[in-house]
This record gives structure tokens, sequence and C-alpha cells, in this order.
């Protein structure tokens, strides 16, 4: 139980016993409305980190020293770029050194990792995802299908909420994965749903898909940075995420992509070759035939985008300094207290603000959905012209997302004030 109250004074109290409090002061708060914002859209965009342009500007100062030479004799070599990170998002991801790697972006990833693991035969075929699932991984997955000259209404299952509910349960998930049985050739769903927020079972997910003899792997882009994840442990296929939402690294950054241990060396494995995915040993030799790297970098195509990984790596110096175990425990208090504050305006007004992620927080992340019944889009309009970044999802879904790093208890007292003065 808490002793949590909605007002002013119970929210400066909350920030004052936050040891993660300073962190806020790492990020610049948006202020384009003439006023600083009340920015709960980290789901959609990260602010940026502070240190982002001095990370950036190191990069800048190097290419004009070196030149060409930077790839050698920068201060942090452009050649092995993308090794800095192994460490810095396996502690995130719950991964061994050889089975992560940044690269690409994300989409660019999920393709090369479904030619990979979606392998379709005359028996096996089906592919599993979540009704609803973000509308990019649904295009890949129909592409990809169709790669293969099948049709996506022949092998594409997505399992929905059912009648009445908003969220799917994570036993109906396992039910169709049971019931597709020997046809299911790949599970691939969003392990945090974009729209509503909820937290699949993952391992439970992964192992049930096994045990029928399919592949199974995640997009993670509202996962990495929001909840800690376990990937090796779980025994998941394949995963991959994008770094501009909960880590911060800047409109479009870079993506990473996680290979569990037993594929990353097996040279049965199709790959779209490229040559950074080359072994290191003779890369530079420019042999004809392709020899990858016995590691989750033998996926990658080309040489590291350094600027835009040096944002990254600014970012990820951040949660490596904290820790995601902490940013998961302010997360949850922090999230609680907005839905605290939001079923005390449905107790005292007429109105009924409904949060559709689900109510326990070992199944949502930090966002929370809701539908504002009877005010819509309204509500919405309203929250900006108060200068509250949230975001809206048609048909009716205001999302927000109080982020640990740079959100405090204030903001969201001061969210919930201005819902409370708009409802009646």
């Amino acid at each position: 139980m808490t002793n949590w109250e909605f007002s002013l004074n119970c929210a400066r109290k909350l920030d004052k016993n936050d040891e993660l409090s300073s962190y806020r002061d790492h990020f610049f708060i948006p202020n384009f409305s003439g006023k600083e914002s009340l920015y709960f859209t980290g789901n959609s965009l990260g602010l940026q980190p502070k240190n982002v342009q001095s990370y950036i500007q190191d990069e800048l100062n190097d290419w004009a020293k070196w030149g060409v030479e930077g790839h050698e004799n920068s201060k942090n070599p452009w050649l092995n770029y993308h090794e800095i990170f192994n460490d810095k998002i396996n502690s995130l991801v719950g991964a061994k050194n050889k089975e992560v790697v940044v690269t690409h972006s994300l989409t660019t990833n999920l393709h090369l990792l479904l030619i990979s693991f979606y392998r379709p035969t005359k028996t096996r075929f089906k592919i599993l995802c979540e009704k609803k699932a973000f509308p990019s991984d649904q295009y890949a997955l129909q592409s990809q299908v169709e790669i293969h000259n099948l049709k996506p209404e022949d092998c594409i299952v997505e399992v929905e909420p059912r009648e009445g509910e908003q969220t799917i349960r994570n036993e109906d998930i396992v039910s169709k994965i049971k019931e597709i049985g020997p046809e299911l050739a790949l599970v691939m769903i969003g392990g945090v749903n974009y729209y509503s927020g909820q937290v699949f079972d993952m391992k439970t997910i992964t192992k049930a898909g096994h045990e029928v003899g399919a592949f199974v792997g995640f997009d993670l882009a509202h996962g990495v940075g929001n909840i800690p994840l376990k990937l090796n442990e779980w025994k998941v296929d394949f995963a991959a995420w994008c770094s501009y939402k909960y880590l911060n690294s800047g409109p479009g950054g870079v993506s990473g992509l996680y290979i569990n241990e037993k594929h990353v060396d097996n040279p049965n494995i199709l790959r779209l070759a490229g040559w950074w995915g080359h072994n290191k040993e003779d890369r530079f030799q420019m042999p004809d035939k392709f020899s990858p790297i016995p590691t989750a970098e033998s996926w990658q195509l080309s040489n590291a985008p350094v600027l835009s990984m040096a944002a990254h790596k600014a970012s990820l110096d951040l949660f490596e300094e904290v820790g995601i175990e902490k940013l998961r425990e302010k997360s949850i208090l922090l999230t609680n207290y907005l839905e605290f504050i939001i079923n005390y305006i449905n107790d005292n007004k007429k109105s009924f603000l409904e949060i559709i992620t689900p109510k326990n927080p070992k199944e949502r992340g930090c966002q929370l959905s809701i539908i504002a019944h009877g005010y819509g889009r309204d509500l919405f309009e309203e929250l900006s012209r108060n200068h509250v970044v949230v975001d809206w999802r048609e048909p009716n879904v205001i999302r927000v997302a109080p982020v640990p790093f740079y959100n405090s208890f204030e903001d969201v007292f001061e969210l919930g004030r201005i819902l409370n003065n708009y409802v009646k």
C-alpha cells in the first residue's frame, strides 16, 4: 500500500526521495512552445542527452584531423567502432558478447533476420504474430512470405484479444502455437506492444515455440531500455530493436540485433552477406568468397555509421552508469503513480479514462495507453495546448510514457492536474 496523494506536495516528496532525479539534468527538455514541455513520448523519440554533442564533435574533430586514417588513429578507431557497444548492450538485453551487434536500422535488421530464420517448407510455413503489431513488422512479414512465392493470408496467423478485452492473453498465444504445431515455422512478436504497452511473456512464448519446432524472435523496439531482458537465458533465437526510443540515441538512430549463440557460427544458416560481416582476418584481402564472422557481426553489411553511433554511445554510457534495474525500479513507481492519479480522477469525475495497458507492473513497461471515453482527440489537443507532449494513436488511444531517466513525479502530477481540470 502507498500513502500517495494527488498533490504537488506528494509529487515533490517523491522526487526528493528519488536517487535518480539528478539524471533529468543530463537531458534537454524541449521548450519549443515557449515553455518547458511535459514530455511523455520517450516511447516514440527519446530526449537528447546533453553529452551527445561533445561525443559527435569528437568524431568530427578526428575526421577533420585524420581523414581516412581516422579508421585506425582516431580516439575511438572507426574500424571497430561498433565493438564498443557489446558490453553496454549485453547488460540491457541479457546476452553474450558474440550474440549482439549494433548496425543498420530496425526494419533492415528484421529483414536480415527473417531471411535467416523464416525458411518455409511445404509443411512448415506459417508465422504467428500479434494482432495490431507495428505496421513495419506486418509489412516485413508479408514481404518475406511473398519472397517465397507464398500468400500472406495463407501463412500469417494473428493472435488477438478476446472479445471485450484490450490485451492478448499469454495463454492464448501459447494455445495458438500448440494448435498450429507442425505447420509453424516462426513466431515473431513485438515483445512490448507499441499500441497497448503490454509486455508479453517472452520466456514462455519462446519455450512453447521451440516445443513445436519453430524459431522464435521478437521486435524489441519498445523493450530495450524500458524493461530488463534475458534473451540468452530465455533461449530466444533472434531479436532486433531501434535506439531512438528508450535508448535516446537520436532520430533514425542505429539498430541492434541479437542472435542466440547456437546460431551465430552455424554456416548452414543463410545470411545476406556484406563485406563487414566477413571474417576480420582477411577482410581487407578482398576474397571472392564470403566467410562469416562466427558471431552476430556476420549479419552486418557495411561499416559503422560513426556519427550516429557516437550519439548512441553517449546515451549508453548513461545506461551503463545507472543500470537497467534501477531505472526499472523508478519506472514502476512513476507509472504506478500515473495510474493512481488517473484512477483518482475517474473516482471523482463522471468521465472515464480507461487504461488498456495491463495493471500488473510485470506486464507493462513505462507506457500507459489510455482511451478517453467521450473526449478522444479533443483531450489530446487540450494536452498539446498545455505544453504536454503525448502520443495519439488511431482510433482513440493516447499513449503516455513517463521515462525514468528524465521524467519526474512532478511531471506526472502536472499531467494529472491538466487532465483533472479538463474532464467533467
